[in-house]
């Protein structure tokens, strides 16, 4: 795909624990041939660093980012095959990125995790990286924002804070698994979150078992 005609997803990834979702993520929209625009953000690698090891460096982020997707939810290298050939990667405190600007042409953007104080900064327009600036720009040109916060307890300003991104045209996703599809290991239970946030970007995917209206179907399908 030529860059004249490549019109990429933004994934931001900030910095709460949950780095497996944005992997998941990441995958299935590779899968399902979209480009992508990915931000790290500075408190994200710290967490990247203490849930799988890798240090996501900007000058190897080629090599980082294809060690990431490789994992599993549980750790264990080489779980998956994944060519990360049509990502582009942008340095969070780069603020003349091609994201930052409303002319910048995009899908639309998936920030998972999210944290409270991403959640915060995006809500308030601090734009205080690229992260916030890249959400704040989707939010002003009317494009699909997906804001998959992974924190709890929510305090009331963070509350408040969710409804205003809601107002504003975001969908608000809490990275909460469910059971229904049958999970039997914590892979399963993550492409749940991943398959819901793409499905509310409007993805294909095929990360879960998608409720049929049929009650036990999760324990007899084999």
């Amino acid at each position: 795909m030529t860059d004249g005609k490549r019109t990429p997803w933004v994934v931001g990834v900030s910095g709460a624990s949950g780095t497996p979702y944005a992997a998941a993520v990441l995958r299935g929209l590779l899968a399902a041939g979209e480009s992508v625009d990915l931000v790290v953000s500075r408190a994200s690698r710290l967490t990247l660093l203490d849930e799988t090891g890798i240090a996501f460096r900007d000058a190897h982020w080629r090599e980082d980012l294809a060690e990431w997707l490789a994992r599993g939810a549980d750790g264990k290298p080489g779980t998956f095959e994944v060519s990360v050939d049509d990502v582009r990667h942008w340095g969070a405190g780069d603020l003349a990125a091609g994201p930052s600007s409303g002319s910048y042409a995009v899908k639309g953007m998936l920030i998972v995790p999210a944290s409270t104080a991403c959640v915060a900064g995006v809500a308030l327009g601090l734009s205080k990286d690229l992260l916030q600036r890249a959400a704040s720009v989707t939010l002003k040109e009317r494009r699909r924002l997906v804001v998959a916060v992974r924190e709890t307890p929510l305090n009331g300003q963070t509350l408040k804070h969710l409804v205003a991104l809601d107002e504003a045209g975001a969908v608000v996703l809490p990275a909460s698994p469910a059971f229904y599809a049958g999970a039997t290991h914590i892979q399963d239970l993550v492409d749940f979150v991943a398959g819901r946030v793409l499905d509310a970007a409007g993805v294909p995917h095929r990360l879960y078992r998608r409720w049929e209206g049929e009650l036990g179907r999760s324990r007899t399908a084999g």
